[in-house]
């Protein structure tokens, strides 16, 4: 295997499985076929298809290929995943405050609010994270509201009583409007 002592990259395995012949290679192995005529019959493909998609995995050290006997190196792809984790920049902090930020970085992910946090406090940290939406001076209708707090969490309704409640927005006459939390200046 020259060039691949180091383990095969994350993306290198991704574009590899790319290709519709290679993946359906890849999981007859997975799936215990052993041989090039054992993963033609599991997957359909000409014998010839499978043996050049082997060859090409082979050459990335994800397959070992002893004449017909293959093997897939699974252990490549948990390394390949661990070194892409490693190497990936740390997620930018969603707070400056380390106590704030560790509360956010627990019920926010890529944007989203997965779970609106039980705990009032840990809910107050949340609601002022993203009642920063609003624009101050600015008056939203409901349906208004509901489309900005449902880019966050499919329950609009509770996180509208639960901002109304915590005094961040107010509500009148059926529209809303920024009334606390911290403002970016």
């Amino acid at each position: 295997m020259r060039g691949y002592g180091r383990g095969v990259r994350a993306a290198t395995i991704a574009g590899l499985l790319a290709d519709p012949t290679r993946l359906k290679v890849v999981a007859a192995l997975a799936l215990g076929a052993g041989t090039l005529e054992e993963v033609a019959e599991a997957t359909g493909l000409p014998l010839r298809d499978v043996a050049l998609a082997a060859r090409r995995l082979g050459r990335a050290g994800l397959v070992r290929r002893d004449r017909h006997e293959l093997e897939l190196l699974t252990d490549r792809f948990g390394a390949a995943a661990r070194a892409a984790a490693e190497a990936a920049p740390p997620p930018e902090p969603l707070s400056d405050d380390p106590a704030e930020d560790a509360v956010l970085s627990a019920f926010v992910r890529d944007g989203r609010l997965v779970s609106i946090p039980a705990q009032q406090t840990k809910r107050r940290i949340v609601l002022e994270h993203l009642v920063r939406v609003f624009d101050v001076g600015i008056r939203y209708p409901e349906r208004e509201v509901n489309a900005l707090l449902a880019v966050w969490h499919p329950d609009t309704a509770a996180l509208r009583r639960y901002l109304v409640d915590e005094g961040l927005l107010t509500r009148e006459a059926g529209l809303y409007w920024r009334s606390g939390g911290w403002v970016d200046v």
